[in-house]
């Protein structure tokens, strides 16, 4: 299982997607990623072990990545820089 992943929630008070532009780049990975049939992303699921609960969705990550290679980030602490606002 994958811990919960939802780009389309209505908890937050604040609409976000009025603060992104139309042209920014993050909007064209998320449309591509999840243009992609679910399937695709079946591979990847673990059905044992102890990352079991705690693994983050296959579509995230790949959106995750996407947007850091476009802005030139290939390794893993420059993406985590990235992800934490840096």
């Amino acid at each position: 299982m994958y811990k919960n992943y939802n780009m389309n929630q209505i908890t937050l008070p604040l609409e976000t997607e009025i603060l992104i532009p139309d042209n920014d780049i993050s909007k064209a990975v998320h449309t591509l990623a999840d243009s992609m049939p679910e399937d695709v992303f079946n591979g990847f699921r673990q059905s044992q072990g102890a990352s079991l609960q705690s693994s983050y969705h296959p579509k995230m990550m790949l959106k995750i990545l996407l947007c850091a290679y476009s802005q030139s980030a290939f390794s893993g602490r420059k993406i985590e820089a990235l992800l934490q606002g840096g």
